[in-house]
């Protein structure tokens, strides 16, 4: 039973994939925006603000911007369900045939998390080859970025199956845009009041923050672990609140 699960997630992959064989550029347009916040504020600003935690401030912000980078990846992909789900009509047809919700939510988060994965791998190049990486650890941004892809992409699907117009697309934007902002991207968590620190600490981009930069300054520990499951429980339960919204929507 699941090797037929895995086999029709796969192929939706494989449609995602063919369809945006010839429009690459848009796919991987993504990895720009982190990466000019790196140029600008990590080495322009960070001439004058010195360093973080004895780190310069370009070290401090890549692996914020890493993990940025793989949740638009993730989400923006995710929010192309509303398309397919209220006008294509994609699923209806599927749906028809053997594929099942679960193999829609799982290829879709699928596919999120490549398109991720592809800012990530860009990325993570950059900042090595700018001596942003101080540590072995670093070799582990890769996975760890799969998950942070992985939980944006469960989210952001679960989330889109409860879209009811391109307004709503307003509201993601509300919610993606402070927490970029705030979820220790560019400054220490200590510099925010106390109330809002214990905001920040429910964020998943803060986890996702917490986790790549003790990767890449080598500063791992138990506390990652409670990253890890936040982030992977997010995106569990993201595809399947996705799995059931698209069987409720569709099926009956």
């Amino acid at each position: 039973m699941t090797a037929h699960v895995s086999t029709r997630s796969h192929l939706l992959f494989e449609r995602n994939l063919m369809v945006y064989r010839r429009a690459w550029m848009i796919v991987f347009s993504g990895f720009f925006e982190p990466l000019f916040y790196l140029l600008s504020l990590g080495v322009g600003l960070g001439y004058f603000i010195g360093k973080i935690h004895g780190v310069s401030y370009a070290s401090y912000i890549a692996p914020a911007l890493l993990a940025s980078s793989a949740m638009n990846g993730a989400v923006y992909d995710a929010t192309n369900v509303f398309w397919k789900l209220k006008f294509a009509k994609t699923y209806d047809a599927m749906l028809a045939t053997p594929v099942g919700p679960t193999d829609v939510a799982l290829g879709e988060a699928s596919w999120a998390l490549f398109r991720g994965l592809l800012y990530s791998a860009a990325f993570i190049v950059t900042a090595a080859a700018l001596g942003l990486m101080h540590s072995f650890w670093g070799l582990a941004t890769f996975p760890a970025a799969a998950l942070v892809g992985f939980a944006f992409a469960g989210m952001g699907i679960g989330a889109t199956t409860y879209m009811r117009s391109w307004q709503d697309f307003e509201i993601l934007q509300l919610v993606l845009l402070p927490m970029f902002l705030f979820s220790a991207t560019f400054y220490p968590i200590t510099v925010y009041p106390h109330w809002l620190q214990q905001i920040v600490r429910f964020s998943p981009l803060y986890h996702a923050t917490l986790l790549i930069r003790s990767l890449t300054l080598g500063a791992v520990g138990p506390r990652n672990l409670v990253d890890v499951a936040y982030l992977l429980t997010l995106g569990v339960v993201g595809i399947a609140v996705a799995r059931r919204r698209v069987a409720g929507l569709l099926l009956t």
